[in-house]
C-alpha cells in the first residue's frame, strides 16, 4: 500500500481499519506491532485458507524477521457453513490450542464471514477465561455487520446464537479487496445490512446506494479468467459505501454497547426477518431475509401512518435493484426454499423470541421517513398489526356504523406515471414528477429505463419526488434481460422505446415477464415495428412476449399502420417514441374504431406538456402527424391521482352512504374515468360535486343505490368492475334490475379476462350476471340478500379485481375474505392502510387455508384438447380412441372431419383441388377445431398438417399455452409396409423415409410430447394400451407417482445395467421383481448405430418404449457422467441435455439430474420439465465430504432449488459415517419436506442402503452386474431389517373348512421367503366367523385368506368391505389397514378372485379390444360366477351371456348387477343362432367332477362351435381345480378353444393378495413355477 488505511472509531479507539490491499500488506505488521504476543492463532474454513492464507503466512513471516523473538503463527481449518458454528466444533478449536500450549498471550485472528467471526469471537471469550481476537472479515455481510459490535455465539438446537458471550474484538482489519472472490449471491446478501443502516441513519448514504446500484453491479458482471472479478471501475464508490454503514453501526455501537436500547436500531428489518430466516435457513441467506423483513416493517409503519407510500417504495425499488428479495413469494426465494412455507402462525411464534421484545410484546424499528426512525428504539406492535400486514389474505368487516367522511388522495395515476417516466427519459434536462405513482408497474418501468441506461433517477421529499434526469433519448441495449413482471403498461411501452437503443456490450434486448405476462397480446404492435423495419423475435408464443429486439437506434419513421382495437397503449407507445424515428411519423389507425381514444388523447397532451405537437389530421380519419424532435423536460410535473383508483373510495360512500371527497381528480382531468362520478354514480342516487380538480360525493342510503339499464364505459374501461359492485346492489322497479354494461372488450385481456373474472366472483354473492362480448349483464339484488362467499373472493393476481370487490364487502353480511391481498401492490400498495386508517374499516389477516380451489376461465392442462400429430400409419386413429377411453372425452379425426364437411374423400379432394387446395382446407378445419374443440375433445391430425407453416404455428402456440400435441411414432420400416399397401390415400409421389425426414423436425418443434409405440401382438395389446394410458397420465400430470411412494414405508429402484435392452426383455420382469421403480441408466447402453460412448437420441428412445412396454412400473431416466461414477462423458453436456429432454417428452416419470452438470442444462431441464420428477443428484465418488461437518449442506441446498427428490451418494470408510449420514437425514426431513435418498457407496456403505427407507437403489440376481459398489437386492435389505426388527414378524391365515389340502400356505410362505419378509402363513380351519375372531385381534395378525364357507359371513366381523367385494357378494381376503384414529388396524374385506381372473386371462391373449368380438360368457350362478361377472365387465367385455342348470338362479344372479354391465340369460340351445355377436372368452364356475347338466351342454356346444372368424382367438377360463381336465376344458378343447386350468387363478389371486398385504406385485411365471415345484417335490 502507498498510503495508510482509513481507520474508523469505535468505543473510543481507531480499532477499525479499513481500505484495498490490507491483508497482505498491512496487516501482519500492525499485528506484531500493536498486538504483540508469543502465539497468533488463524483459525479460518476450508474454503477460504487455500486463497488467502498462504500470503498472509509470507507477509508474516517477513514481518517477524525484525522481531528479537520471532513469534508463532499456528493455522487452524474448519468446514464451511452454519453448521460448523456449534458446540463440538468449538470444543475441537479449543482442544486444538491446548494441545498447542497456546497460552493468555495469544491473539486469535478469526478470518472468515459471520460464522467464524461468531465462533472464533466466542472461543476467544472463553478460552483461558479470555483472550485476545481480531476479526479479519471476508464477506460484504461480515465487513459492514457480525465483525462489529463484539457479538460473539454458537448455534444450538433451539436456535441461533443462543450461547454467547460480548467480547470486543481489538482490531477490525475489512479488505476491500477480499470482495473480488466473492459471489455474486453473498455480495448482494451484505448488501442488505448496507442499505439497512442507510435507511435508519443517513439518507445521504441512501441517495448514494440509489445512485451507484448500476455501477456496482455491473463489476459484479465482470469476471476474469480465474473466476474473481475486478471492482477498479467502482473502488472509490465501494469504499465509501461500505465506509458509511460501517460508521453508522460503530457510531451506534459505541453509544450502546450491551443494547440497552440504542443499538435495537440495528435490528431494522430483523424482527421479522430473523423469524423467516429460522424457517429457511441454510437455504436462503440472512440479508435475503433482511431484505424481506425490511420491506415488511416498512410496511407496518406505512399501516400505522407512520411512514409516507413514497418512502416504502423507494426502499423497497433500492432492495430490489441490488437484487434482494422483497417478498417471500419472489421466485428466487420460493426455488432456493423448495418451496417451504412460512406460515404467518411460525413467524409471529419465532419473532416471540426476539431478545428485544418487552416480554411478550413485540418491539419492532419502524422508519418515519428514509434515513430516519419513529423513535430512537424498537417500537412495541401488536400482532394483529403484524399479522395483517404479514398475511397473503385479508378479511374485511363490513362496518358496523356509517364511515367517516373523508377526503382521500389516491396514488398517482399509473396511466400518467408510465407516459411521464417515458417523456421525462427521453426527455432533455432535470424534470420533477410529484405524486408519481409507487406500484409494481411503475418500479418495473423505473428499473427497466434505468437498465437501458435512459436516464438517472433520485428522490426528493421523502420520497414524493422524483427527480428525473433525462439524456434525450440516448439509450444503450441491455445485457441483462429487462423482467416486467405482470406489467402490461411497461411492456407494451417499453417494447417501442427498447427499439431507440444503440448497441452496447449487447446487440439487442430480451424483454420478458411472468407467466401471466407471456400470455397477454401484443402483436400488432410488434407486427407495425415489423413492417418498419425492426427485426423483433418472437421467443415464445407469437403474438406475446418474451421479445428480443434489435438496438435499432431508432425505427425508420414514415407511414407506419397501426390496429388499435384491442389496446390504445400500442398506439401512445408509437406516440411517445415517433420524434425519435428517423423520419417524421405519420402513424394510422387502422381496422375501425380505436379502442379507448380518452388515453391517446391523454398521450398527446403530455407530449404536447413536454414540447412535441402531435397533429392530428383533419382529412384522415384517426391519422397523426408527429414530427422529429427531443423532449424538452418541464421542471415539474405533477401526476394526477389515478382516476380508476379514485372509483373505490368514491364507491365506498356511495354504497355506505357517506361522503369522500378526492382532491386532484375534476374536470379538467386527462383520464376518461374521471367522468365515472358524474356519469355513473349521480344517476344511481348520489350526490356530486366536481369542480375543475376536485371530486365529491356523498352517497344515498345504505341500499338505496339506483340501478341503470344501460352504461356505456368505453370511455373509462378500467372502472367498469367498481360499477359492477354497486349494480349488483342496485335496485330498479320491481320487475327489473338488470344493469348492462358494454364497452369494455378491452377488459378481456388485461391481468385477468375481468369480465369472466366479475361473472365468477359475484356469483360467490348470489349475484347473478352473464357475460356479453364487450360486456356484462347483472342482477341486482337487495343488500340484504347477499351471501358471503365460503372461500373468499379469488383475485387473479388483478388488483383492480381484489379493490373493488373490498367495496362489495362494506355490505356483505359477514367478514369478507380477499385472496392475494398484495396485488394491490401494482397502483395502490396502501389501498388496505387506507381502508383502515383513513376509514376506520376493521381488517384481519389470513394465512393460507389449504389448497384453495380458484375458479379461472383459462382451462388446466388436464382439460385441454389433445392434438396427435405424426406419419400417416403411425397410429394416431387407435391412439386417439384408447386416449378418448381413457378420459372420458370425445375423439376426431381431423382427415375424417375434413371429408365430411367437404363431402369428398380426400383423394377426391386432391384431384379437384390439388395439394394446395387441401392444404388449405386441411389449415381451416385445424383452425375451427382448436377455436372450438379447445377441451376435453382428443384430434388426429393428417400425416402433413406439419407441411403448412400455419398449421405448425397453431400447434405450437396451443402446446406453449398449455395444452398437449404428441407426435406420435412407430418403427418407420412397419410405417413404410403400411404406406405401400394402403390405398385409401394418394400414393407418396417422393420416397416414404424422405418425407419422415423432412417433417421430422417440423413433428418436434409443433408437439411438446413424444410417444413410440412398440409392436403388439394379441397377448401385449392390453400392456401397450395400458402403457400409453399412463403415460397420457404422466404428461397431463394427473399421474402422482411420487406421492404414491411417499406414502409407502420402503420403496426400492432396480438399476437396470444391461447395454442392450432388445436383447434382454427376458430379464426385465424378474428383475425388477419386487421393486417399485425401474431406473434405466442410459449411460450404459451401447448403441451398435455409433462407435462412440453417446447413444443416440431415437435409440434411447427404442430402449426406453421397450422398458415401458415390458415392465408397468414408473421410470428414472439415469444418465451417470464419469465424473459421478457412470461412463458418460463429462465434455458432451449439449448431448446429455438433449436425451434429459427426450425423456421429458417422453413422459418419464422420474429423470436424474446431476448437480456437477452446467448450470444453463440444470436451468433448462427445470423450465422443461412439464410434470416429469427432477431427482437432483450429487455421487461423491472420491470421498472428500463427510456427512458430519456439514460439507455436504452445500450440495444439499442446490439440490432443493432443482429437485422434487435428492439423491445424495456419499462413501462409508468406516461404521459411523453411516450413522453420521442418518443424523444428516434427521435433520434435512426437520428442515425440508422434500424426500431425500442418501446413501454410502462402498462395502461399508451397506448399512446406509439398509437403512434408506425412500427408493434405495437395488440391483437383482438376473443382471449382469451391479450399478454401484455395495448395491444389494431388494430381498437383501428387507432380510437385513427384519434380522434388526425394523421389519416386524406378522402372521397371516387361511380361513375355511375344509382347507388341509390348499396349496395357500406354500404360494405365500414361497413369497414371504423370496422377497426377503420374515412373515409366516398358517392354515386356520374353521366354519365360524366366531372361531376366528381372536386370530384377528392378535397385535401380529398381518392378514387372511378366506374362502368357503365363510367368504359371505366372514363381513360380519370386519370394519369395511371394499366396493369390488359389495358387488361379488363375497370376500376372500383380509387386509389390516391403519387407522388415524386408533392403533388397532381397520380390517378391510377386499375380492381378488376377480383380479386372478383378469390376469390369467390377459396373459392368454384375451381381449375385448374389437368392439364386433367383445362378448363373453359365464357358465354357472354362484359365487365366484358373480367375481367371473365382475371381472369380464373391467375387462371390457359386453354383453355377458349367462348360462346354468337354473334359470331361477341365473335371474337372481343378473338382477344383482348394473344394468350397464348387459348380462344376458342363454337358456336354450336354440337361442344361440338368434346372438348377434359370439362369446370370445368363456369362463366356468361350475363343479369340474360331476357331468355337465344336459341342457347347458346342449347350449355350450353350440356356442363353443359357431365360426367366428379365421384366427381369431377363443379362450375359456376354467375355474374348477379338478379333474386337471374337466369335461368343460374337453368340449372347448375340441372346439379350438384355448383354455386355463383353475390353478393358475388360485396363484394369480394369491398374487394380489399378497400385493394388499405388502406392497409387492410378485411375478405369476415365478409363483406358479414355485407352486408347481412344491406339488412336484409333495408327490
Amino acid at each position: 500500500m502507498g498510503h495508510e488505511p482509513t481507520t474508523v472509531s469505535i468505543l473510543g479507539r481507531d480499532d477499525i481499519i479499513i481500505d484495498f490491499d490490507i491483508w497482505g500488506s498491512y496487516v501482519a505488521h500492525d499485528l506484531l506491532y500493536n498486538l504483540p504476543s508469543s502465539t497468533y492463532v488463524l483459525i479460518t474454513d476450508t474454503n477460504i485458507a487455500p486463497i488467502y492464507v498462504p500470503s498472509f503466512e509470507q507477509s508474516f513471516q517477513k514481518a517477524s524477521e525484525t522481531a528479537s523473538e520471532a513469534p508463532r503463527l499456528l493455522c487452524y481449518e474448519i468446514p464451511p457453513g452454519e453448521t460448523s458454528k456449534s458446540r463440538v466444533t468449538k470444543a475441537e478449536i479449543e482442544d486444538w490450542m491446548l494441545a498447542q500450549k497456546c497460552t493468555r498471550d495469544t491473539v486469535i485472528l478469526a478470518l472468515g464471514g459471520g460464522v467464524i467471526g461468531d465462533m472464533i469471537g466466542y472461543v476467544a471469550a472463553t478460552f483461558m477465561r479470555g483472550v485476545r481476537f481480531v476479526q479479519v472479515p471476508t464477506t460484504l455481510l461480515s465487513m459492514v455487520d457480525s465483525s462489529i459490535g463484539g457479538k460473539t455465539a454458537i448455534d444450538t438446537p433451539l436456535g441461533k446464537n443462543l450461547i454467547g458471550a460480548f467480547w470486543q474484538p481489538k482490531k477490525i482489519y475489512v479488505d476491500l479487496r477480499f470482495l473480488e472472490t466473492l459471489p455474486p449471491r453473498e455480495f448482494t446478501n451484505g448488501m442488505a445490512e448496507v442499505i439497512k443502516t442507510a435507511a435508519i441513519c443517513d439518507e445521504k448514504d441512501f441517495v448514494a446506494l440509489e445512485d451507484n446500484a448500476l455501477a456496482i453491479l455491473g463489476s459484479l458482471e465482470t469476471q476474469s479468467e480465474n473466476g474473481t472479478r475486478s471492482i477498479s471501475s467502482v473502488k472509490q464508490t465501494l469504499k465509501s459505501v461500505v465506509l458509511g454503514s460501517i460508521r453508522v453501526k460503530a457510531r451506534v455501537v459505541s453509544a450502546d454497547e450491551r443494547e440497552g436500547g440504542l443499538r435495537n436500531l440495528l435490528n431494522f428489518g430483523h424482527s421479522i426477518g430473523h423469524a423467516i430466516e429460522a424457517i429457511l435457513t441454510p437455504q436462503i441467506l440472512h440479508g435475503e431475509c433482511v431484505s424481506i423483513g425490511m420491506v415488511k416493517e416498512a410496511e407496518l409503519a406505512r399501516y400505522l401512518g407512520i411512514l409516507k407510500p413514497g418512502a416504502v417504495a423507494r426502499l423497497l425499488k433500492c432492495i430490489n435493484t441490488y437484487g434482494l428479495p422483497t417478498s417471500l413469494e419472489d421466485k428466487r426465494i420460493r426455488k432456493l426454499s423448495a418451496g417451504k412455507r412460512c406460515s404467518v402462525d411460525e413467524i409471529i411464534a419465532k419473532m416471540a423470541v426476539d431478545k428485544k421484545n418487552d416480554g411478550p410484546k413485540k418491539k419492532i424499528v419502524l422508519l418515519s421517513a428514509i434515513g430516519r426512525t419513529h423513535e430512537p428504539r424498537a417500537t412495541v406492535v401488536s400482532d394483529r398489526h403484524i399479522r395483517t400486514v404479514l398475511s397473503p389474505e385479508v378479511r374485511i368487516f363490513p362496518p358496523a356504523r356509517p364511515l367517516r367522511e373523508a377526503t382521500c388522495t389516491p396514488p398517482g395515476s399509473k396511466s400518467i406515471s408510465n407516459r411521464a417516466l417515458v417523456l421525462a427519459a427521453l426527455g432533455r434536462g432535470p424534470c420533477r414528477l410529484r405524486n408519481l405513482l409507487h406500484s409494481d408497474d411503475t418500479e418495473y418501468m423505473l428499473t427497466a429505463l434505468a437498465q437501458l441506461q435512459g436516464a438517472e433517477y433520485s428522490w426528493e421529499d421523502d420520497g414524493e419526488i422524483l427527480l428525473v434526469q433525462g439524456k434525450s433519448g440516448d439509450l444503450n441495449a441491455s445485457a441483462q434481460e429487462v423482467y416486467l413482471g405482470n406489467a402490461g403498461t411497461a411492456s407494451r411501452f417499453l417494447t417501442t422505446v427498447v427499439t431507440l437503443a444503440k448497441p452496447s456490450t449487447s446487440h439487442s434486448t430480451l424483454l420478458t415477464g411472468n407467466d401471466r405476462m407471456k400470455q397477454r397480446p401484443i402483436g400488432p404492435l410488434v407486427e407495425s415495428l415489423q413492417a418498419n423495419g425492426v427485426h423483433i423475435e418472437y421467443l415464445g408464443r407469437q403474438g406475446s412476449l418474451p421479445l428480443n429486439i434489435p438496438a435499432s437506434a431508432g425505427f425508420m419513421g414514415g407511414a407506419i399502420d397501426l390496429a388499435a382495437t384491442v389496446s390504445s397503449q400500442y398506439v401512445s407507445s408509437l406516440l411517445m417514441c415517433a420524434p425519435y424515428a428517423k423520419k417524421p411519423v405519420t402513424l394510422r389507425l387502422v381496422g375501425g374504431k380505436p379502442i379507448s381514444q380518452l388515453y391517446i388523447d391523454m398521450t398527446t397532451a403530455m407530449m404536447a406538456s413536454f414540447g412535441i405537437h402531435v397533429i392530428r389530421s383533419e382529412t384522415e380519419q384517426h391519422t397523426y402527424h408527429i414530427p422529429q424532435g427531443v423532449y424538452q423536460n418541464p421542471t415539474e410535473y405533477v401526476v394526477e391521482s389515478d382516476a380508476s383508483s379514485a372509483t373505490y373510495p368514491l364507491a365506498l360512500a356511495a354504497i355506505t352512504g357517506t361522503t369522500c371527497t378526492v382532491p386532484n381528480i375534476g374536470r379538467k382531468s386527462l383520464q376518461g374515468d374521471a367522468r365515472f362520478a358524474i356519469d355513473v354514480l349521480r344517476p344511481m342516487g348520489c350526490v356530486v360535486q366536481q369542480t375543475d380538480f376536485t371530486t365529491t360525493v356523498t352517497g344515498p342510503a345504505k341500499g338505496q343505490l339506483r340501478h341503470l339499464p344501460k352504461i356505456d364505459m368505453e370511455p373509462m374501461t378500467d372502472a367498469f368492475l367498481t360499477a359492477s359492485v354497486l349494480a349488483a346492489v342496485a335496485q330498479g322497479d320491481e320487475s327489473n334490475s338488470v344493469t348492462r354494461i358494454s364497452g369494455i372488450a378491452n377488459q378481456r385481456v388485461k391481468e385477468c379476462d375481468r369480465i369472466a373474472a366479475m361473472r365468477t366472483q359475484l356469483a360467490k354473492f348470489g349475484v347473478t350476471s352473464r357475460e356479453l362480448d364487450d360486456g356484462i349483464h347483472i342482477q341486482g339484488i337487495p343488500y340484504a340478500s347477499l351471501i358471503t362467499p365460503s372461500d373468499g373472493v379469488y383475485c387473479y393476481d388483478d388488483h383492480r379485481v381484489a379493490m373493488s370487490f373490498s367495496v362489495l364487502a362494506m355490505v356483505a353480511p359477514q367478514p369478507v375474505l380477499i385472496q392475494e391481498r398484495e396485488c394491490v401492490a401494482k397502483t395502490w400498495p396502501g389501498w388496505w392502510d387506507t381502508l383502515a386508517g383513513l376509514f376506520n374499516i376493521g381488517l384481519e389477516g389470513e394465512d393460507y387455508c389449504g389448497q384453495r380451489q380458484h375458479q379461472s376461465r383459462s382451462p388446466t392442462a388436464l382439460e385441454k384438447s389433445i392434438f396427435i400429430i405424426g406419419m400417416r400409419g403411425a397410429g394416431k386413429t387407435t391412439a386417439g380412441a384408447w386416449a378418448a377411453h381413457a378420459l372420458g372425452w370425445s375423439f376426431t379425426d381431423l382427415d375424417n372431419l375434413l371429408e365430411s364437411e367437404t363431402r369428398c374423400t380426400i383423394p377426391e379432394l386432391i384431384e379437384r383441388t390439388g395439394w394446395d387446395g387441401f392444404r388449405s382446407k386441411e389449415l381451416l378445419v385445424l383452425q375451427r377445431a382448436i377455436r372450438e374443440r379447445s377441451t376435453g375433445q382428443v384430434l388426429a391430425c393428417g400425416g402433413g398438417v406439419v407441411e403448412s407453416p400455419e398449421a405448425r404455428q397453431l400447434l405450437v402456440e396451443h402446446h406453449r399455452g398449455g395444452g398437449i400435441v404428441l407426435w406420435l411414432q412407430r418403427d418407420m420400416n412397419r410405417v413404410v409396409d403400411y404406406l405401400n399397401a394402403d390405398r385409401s390415400r394418394p400414393a407418396y409421389v417422393e420416397d416414404i423415409l424422405g418425407v419422415y425426414h423432412r417433417r421430422k423436425p417440423w413433428f418436434a418443434e409443433c408437439s411438446n410430447c413424444e410417444y413410440l409405440g412398440t409392436e403388439a401382438d394379441a397377448r401385449s395389446l392390453f400392456a401397450a394400451r395400458k402403457d400409453f394410458s399412463r403415460f397420457l397420465a404422466v404428461v397431463r400430470g394427473a399421474d402422482q407417482p411420487l406421492h404414491r411412494l411417499r406414502r409407502k414405508q420402503l420403496s426400492f429402484f432396480v438399476s437396470l445395467t444391461l447395454p442392450q435392452i432388445d436383447s434382454a426383455t427376458h430379464v426385465l420382469q424378474a428383475a425388477c421383481g419386487g421393486a417399485d421403480v425401474v431406473e434405466l441408466r442410459v449411460d450404459l447402453l451401447r448403441d451398435p448405430r455409433v462407435i462412440h460412448d453417446i447413444p443416440t437420441v431415437e435409440y434411447v428412445a427404442e430402449q426406453l418404449a421397450l422398458v415401458r412396454s415390458t415392465i408397468d412400473l414408473p421410470l428414472i431416466f439415469t444418465v451417470r457422467t464419469r465424473g459421478q461414477g457412470g461412463q458418460f462423458p463429462n465434455d458432451a453436456p449439449d448431448e446429455l441435455l438433449g436425451l434429459l429432454k427426450m425423456a421429458v417428452r417422453h413422459g418419464v416419470e422420474f429423470v436424474d439430474v446431476e448437480l456437477s452438470s452446467p448450470e444453463p442444462l440444470l436451468q433448462a431441464v427445470l423450465e422443461c420439465k412439464r410434470f416429469s420428477h427432477i431427482i437432483a443428484s450429487y455421487h461423491d465418488v472420491t470421498g472428500r465430504l463427510s456427512w458430519g461437518n456439514g460439507s455436504w449442506v452445500p450440495y444439499y441446498n442446490k439440490a432443493l432449488e432443482f429437485g422434487d427428490v435428492v439423491k445424495l451418494v456419499g462413501t462409508a470408510s468406516c461404521l459411523e459415517d453411516n450413522h453420521a449420514l442418518q443424523r444428516f437425514k434427521s435433520w434435512a426431513k426437520k428442515e425440508h419436506d422434500v424426500p431425500l435418498i442418501a446413501i454410502n457407496m462402498g462395502s461399508k456403505g451397506r448399512l446406509s442402503r439398509i437403512l434408506n427407507s425412500f427408493m434405495t437403489p437395488v440391483s437383482h440376481p438376473a443382471l449382469p452386474s451391479k450399478a454401484a459398489a455395495g448395491q444389494m437386492s431388494a430381498a437383501e435389505i428387507r432380510h437385513a431389517l427384519s434380522l434388526m426388527g425394523e421389519i416386524e414378524k406378522k402372521r397371516f391365515y387361511l380361513f375355511g373348512k375344509p382347507i388341509q389340502a390348499s396349496p395357500s400356505p406354500t404360494l405365500h410362505n414361497w413369497l414371504f421367503h423370496h422377497f426377503g419378509l420374515p412373515h409366516e402363513y398358517d392354515l386356520c380351519e374353521s366354519s365360524e366367523p366366531e372361531n376366528i375372531r381372536g386370530v384377528i385381534a392378535e397385535r401380529d395378525f398381518g392378514g387372511a385368506s378366506v374362502t368357503i364357507p365363510l367368504k359371505v359371513r366372514i363381513v360380519d366381523i370386519l370394519d369395511d368391505v371394499t366396493d369390488a367385494a359389495k358387488v361379488i357378494g363375497a370376500v376372500n381376503t383380509i387386509v389390516p389397514v391403519a387407522s388415524e384414529n386408533s392403533h388397532r388396524p381397520r380390517l378391510r374385506g377386499e375380492n381378488t378372485d376377480w383380479q386372478g381372473m383378469m390376469s390369467v386371462l390377459r396373459d392368454a391373449g384375451a381381449s375385448s379390444e374389437d368392439a364386433e368380438q367383445s362378448a363373453a360368457m359365464v357358465i354357472g350362478a354362484g359365487g365366484t360366477a358373480r367375481a367371473a361377472i365382475f371381472a369380464l365387465h373391467h375387462m371390457g367385455f359386453s354383453p355377458l351371456y349367462l348360462v346354468g342348470r337354473s334359470p331361477q338362479h341365473l335371474t337372481t344372479v343378473a338382477s344383482s348387477f348394473p344394468g350397464s354391465y348387459d348380462i344376458r340369460i342363454l337358456s336354450s340351445a336354440s337361442a344361440v343362432g338368434t346372438l348377434q355377436s359370439m362369446p370370445m372368452v368363456a369362463i366356468g364356475t361350475v363343479p369340474g367332477d360331476s357331468p355337465l347338466d344336459q341342457s347347458v351342454r346342449e347350449v355350450l356346444a353350440r356356442v363353443l362351435r359357431v365360426s367366428v372368424g379365421q384366427g381369431a382367438q377363443r379362450t375359456l377360463l376354467e375355474m374348477a381345480y379338478t379333474p386337471r381336465v374337466t369335461a368343460l376344458m374337453q368340449l372347448a378343447q375340441d372346439a379350438g378353444w384355448v383354455t386355463i386350468p383353475g390353478r393358475d387363478v388360485l396363484v394369480a389371486q394369491g398374487l394380489y393378495q399378497f400385493q394388499h398385504w405388502t406392497g409387492i406385485m410378485p411375478l405369476l411365471a415365478e409363483a406358479k413355477a414355485a407352486v408347481a415345484g412344491s406339488e412336484s417335490e409333495a408327490s
